[in-house]
């Protein structure tokens, strides 16, 4: 079995803080895997630690190659490459268009080809339904447009791993469908791994995946069938 997440037998801590314990954790290569819990459960810690946002003292962990453990800062940068990563809050250069916004990412992850920059640029857009978007500003998309911009920034380097940090958390019921909706597809027509956390228990019964939940500082994992 091939995994792009393997943590096994890890605290993971915020400062002196004691977030979750004895954490064993795993997600395969092409999985959809979400991750639940309240507020404060240590979803956002996981995925920090995952990233490597927060670092990571004890047991094993590794993520696509890297192990957390013994990464050094400059390879920070490298292992990210190989993720994509989507907030809730979008971070999306408001003074640019969705054009520019995609470009200075590029050039920032080491593109340096500029016909290869747009070629690009065009497919992730293509593939997230916003390419006659790309001239807008930020503040003339919608939330769910805006979101589609965030996931097209996140496939720019064709990650491993797509980590979803309550991406919906924002958005109507409708506009969340449809962008769990396009995850899916992403995950099943690329290969793409994606880990999801959420608190919207509607879109797990709607779209139900294998769960990780976060509660009394521990992860426990089942797969969801129903919740009656």
């Amino acid at each position: 079995m091939s995994y792009v997440i393997e943590i096994q037998g890890s605290d993971i801590y915020q400062g002196d803080n004691l977030i979750l314990q004895k954490v064993n954790f795993t997600l395969e290569k092409g999985e959809f895997k979400y991750v639940i819990g309240k507020t404060g459960s240590g979803k956002s810690s996981l995925l920090k630690t995952i990233y490597a946002d927060i670092p990571l003292h004890s047991g094993i962990g590794l993520v696509a190659g890297y192990d957390l453990r013994n990464l050094k800062q400059k390879e920070v940068p490298f292992l990210r490459r190989k993720l994509g990563i989507v907030f809730q809050d979008f971070q999306l250069l408001t003074d640019r268009t969705v054009m520019d916004n995609l470009i200075f990412v590029m050039k920032a992850t080491g593109w340096t080809d500029n016909a290869k920059i747009q070629t690009n640029i065009t497919e992730v857009l293509n593939s997230v339904g916003i390419e006659s978007k790309k001239h807008k500003m930020p503040h003339e998309l919608s939330g769910g447009e805006q979101q589609r911009v965030v996931i097209a920034r996140a496939l720019l380097n064709d990650p491993e791993l797509i980590l979803a940090d309550e991406p919906t958390g924002n958005l109507d019921p409708e506009t969340s469908d449809e962008i769990l909706n396009l995850l899916k597809n992403i995950n099943a027509q690329t290969g793409t791994a994606v880990l999801f956390a959420t608190h919207d228990y509607r879109l797990i019964q709607k779209f139900p995946f294998t769960v990780a939940r976060c509660f009394e500082r521990e992860i426990l994992e089942h797969k969801v069938l129903n919740f009656n």
